[in-house]
C-alpha cells in the first residue's frame, strides 16, 4: 500500500520558518523523482519544487527561489522541504508528490499537510 505522509505544517509569522517532512512506503522511493505542491484557498494546485531520484538537481517555482529548498534522504524514504522567509502569500495546504517519469504527472500524492503565515 502506497503511503506519503506530510507533517511539519503549521502557522508561523511572516518572516519564519518551517521545515516539512514527508515519509514515503510502498513504493521505490529511490527510483521516483519527488515533488512538494500547494492549493492555496480558491485556488489551483501549484507546483513548488521537484528533486531528482539521487538529489543532486533540484527545481523551483519563481515565487519561492532562494528561500524554500527541497532535500531527499533515500535511506529513511523522506522528502523535506525547508522553508525560509515565509510571506502570506506561502499560505496553503503542502502536498509531496511523487513520479517515476519526469513530465507524466504524479503517479502518488499525500493528503497535505496546512501552512499558515500570518501575524
Amino acid at each position: 500500500q502506497v503511503q506519503l505522509v506530510e507533517s511539519g505544517g503549521g502557522l508561523v509569522q511572516p518572516g519564519g520558518s518551517l521545515r516539512l517532512s514527508c515519509a514515503a512506503s510502498g513504493f521505490p522511493f529511490s527510483s521516483y523523482w519527488m515533488y512538494w505542491v500547494r492549493q492555496a484557498p480558491g485556488k489551483g494546485l501549484e507546483w513548488v519544487s521537484r528533486i531528482n531520484t539521487g538529489g543532486a538537481s533540484s527545481y523551483y517555482v519563481d515565487s519561492v527561489k532562494g528561500r524554500f529548498t527541497i532535500s531527499r534522504d533515500n535511506a529513511k524514504n523522506t522528502v523535506y522541504l525547508q522553508m525560509n522567509s515565509l510571506k502570506p502569500e506561502d499560505t496553503a495546504v503542502y502536498y509531496c508528490a511523487a513520479s517515476r517519469v519526469l513530465g507524466k504527472g504524479y503517479d502518488y500524492r499525500g493528503q497535505g499537510t496546512q501552512v499558515t503565515v500570518s501575524s
